[in-house]
């Protein structure tokens, strides 16, 4: 018995027009810098007409990426609400697989921005078997004091009190074909605003450590003694990873890439026990990339920051199932590693529009 799951940050999809940037010009699309522009109100029609133009081709796109990896449920993250959610499946989505995804989930969480994570899932699997939905937990009210995780790192920049999922971790008791499955949705602390002009990643970790470690918590305190033996997975945007490539030169002067381990990420949480398998380790290691990041020639690395961990019982039925990460709705801008080249959906640019700044990964595998 298959299923087949995949994880996606879809990236701001949002009913919502930002317009922080009339007075904030670190939040102002730079396209309409190159004009004058007179009136706040000016500016917002601009920047309205400028969202809704841009984000048809976008959307297209991140519905032709969904329709790639062809999940029986998908985990997504960056979504508004809702109303975002079904708008998106409807009017996109549904006209590219021509079957739609009528199980949709989302619990509104922590997030500054609103945005969210939800499930999408189909009535049954590819192969034919009945997907239920036994219960739905959200445990976005969790504080650091509730599982005794706060320590002194975390005082620098948190109280005892605060919650500890900057967004959520959002729990699903399902079955597949009558087996019980249980599926964890993450998006974890980004790795930007750190103190003292820190490294944004060192900087931030501690949240994303307890973050992880609140996940590992709530699946061990659901399968106490059974753990061993139980069938879960834990999905997301993760704002961490345990190595990269780094990226150098130019497209006139060619590139090289180096891989690289960290000495420490967050999901060692994870990792270092067995109580869990990253599955995207299966790969080559130039090729586990998600995201693309660059800031300018002298910075730029590929790196892993979605995940499907197994637990160590799935991981271990299925021990030949590979993970597959859809990169065509990536920018033109993104580098490639040489064998790696996709044929980009139609209409992408070299900046944008795209799918999404993140790939999604789908990997199908046999429930015991």
């Amino acid at each position: 018995m298959s299923l087949r799951l995949g994880t996606f940050n879809i990236e701001n999809l949002m009913t919502r027009f930002d317009f922080t940037g009339w007075r904030n010009q670190m939040r102002q699309d730079r396209v309409l810098r190159l004009f004058e522009v007179g009136s706040k109100l000016e500016y917002e029609q601009l920047e309205q007409a400028r969202l809704i133009a841009e984000t048809d081709d976008t959307r297209q796109m991140s519905a032709l990426a969904i329709a790639d990896a062809d999940a029986d449920i998908l985990c997504l993250q960056e979504v508004d609400n809702m109303p975002a959610l079904e708008a998106f499946e409807y009017g996109y989505l549904y006209r590219m697989v021509g079957n739609g995804y009528r199980q949709k989930f989302l619990v509104e969480g922590n997030d500054g921005r609103g945005i969210d994570v939800a499930v999408l899932m189909r009535e049954e699997t590819r192969s034919g078997q009945k997907i239920e939905v036994v219960d739905v937990r959200s445990h976005a009210l969790l504080t650091y004091q509730d599982l005794g995780l706060f320590n002194d790192e975390l005082a620098l920049t948190n109280k005892p009190t605060d919650k500890i999922f900057k967004r959520d971790c959002l729990e699903l008791e399902l079955k597949i074909g009558g087996k019980p499955f249980s599926l964890y949705v993450v998006h974890f602390k980004s790795m930007g605003n750190a103190r003292d002009n820190r490294d944004g990643r060192l900087g931030t970790m501690a949240i994303r450590a307890a973050e992880a470690r609140a996940v590992r918590h709530i699946v061990e305190h659901r399968f106490g003694g059974d753990i061993a033996g139980s069938s879960f997975a834990i999905c997301g945007d993760m704002n961490d990873y345990q190595e990269r490539v780094k990226v150098f030169g130019t497209r006139r002067s060619g590139y090289r890439f180096e891989p690289v381990q960290e000495d420490v990420s967050a999901l060692d949480v994870f990792s270092h026990d067995g109580f869990a398998e990253n599955v995207v380790t299966r790969r080559d290691v130039t090729d586990r990339w998600t995201l693309y990041y660059a800031r300018g020639p002298q910075e730029q690395h590929l790196c892993q920051l979605d995940y499907i961990w197994l637990s160590a019982a799935l991981a271990k039925t299925n021990p030949n199932a590979m993970p597959d990460i859809i990169r065509n709705g990536q920018p033109f801008r993104t580098v490639f590693p040489p064998g790696q080249e996709v044929e980009h959906y139609p209409r992408v640019g070299w900046d944008r529009p795209k799918a999404s700044d993140h790939c999604p990964v789908v990997m199908e595998f046999q429930l015991p």
